[in-house]
C-alpha cells in the first residue's frame, strides 16, 4: 500500500473519530447549511470573520466517514486563513479530489489535503469529500441558502 493511502486510511479515521472544530459557534457571523442527498450527509458551518480573516469556524453535523473528516481537516485548515487563502484551499481540494490534480505529486504543496486524492477514484465519494468545502465557501461569501450536492 503506498505511503498516501496510508495517510488516507489514517487520517479519515481519526479526524472521524475525534473531528476538529465540531461545535455548534453561538457567536458566529454565518452559518450555512450543506446537504448531500445521494447519502444524507448533513453538516452546518458556522464562521466569524474579522474582516478578511478566517477568526474560527466550527461545524455540526452527521454524515459517512469522508464527509465528517473532510469537513474536519477543512475547518482546521482555513481557521486563520485569509478569504482569499481559504478560496484557494477550496479550489486545491476540489482539483485534487475530481483528479484534476494527483496527490503524489504535489503533496508538500497540498500536506494534509493530498491524503484526499485517493477519493477521485470513487465517484460517489467525491461529493461527500468537498460537501463541507461547497459550504464553507458558501459561508465565506455570506450565502445563506442550503448547499446540496445535486
Amino acid at each position: 500500500m503506498s505511503e498516501l493511502k496510508t495517510l488516507y486510511q489514517e487520517m479519515i479515521l481519526d479526524h472521524n473519530k475525534n473531528p476538529r472544530n465540531f461545535r455548534a459557534m453561538e457567536d458566529a457571523d454565518r452559518s450555512v447549511e450543506g446537504y448531500n442527498p445521494l447519502c444524507g450527509d448533513h453538516y452546518t458551518v458556522y464562521m466569524k470573520m474579522d474582516g478578511e480573516m478566517v477568526k474560527d469556524i466550527s461545524f455540526t453535523g452527521a454524515g459517512c466517514a469522508i464527509s465528517k473528516a473532510s469537513a474536519s481537516v477543512m475547518s482546521a485548515m482555513v481557521k486563520g486563513k485569509t478569504r482569499a487563502q481559504a478560496e484557494k484551499l477550496f479550489e486545491q481540494f476540489h482539483q485534487l479530489v475530481t483528479g484534476e490534480v494527483g496527490g503524489e505529486n504535489h503533496i508538500e504543496e497540498l500536506g494534509k489535503l493530498a491524503a484526499f486524492s485517493g477519493v477521485s477514484e470513487f465517484p460517489a465519494r467525491v461529493k461527500c469529500a468537498i460537501l463541507a468545502w461547497h459550504t464553507m465557501k458558501s459561508a465565506l461569501e455570506a450565502k445563506a441558502e442550503t448547499v446540496t450536492t445535486e
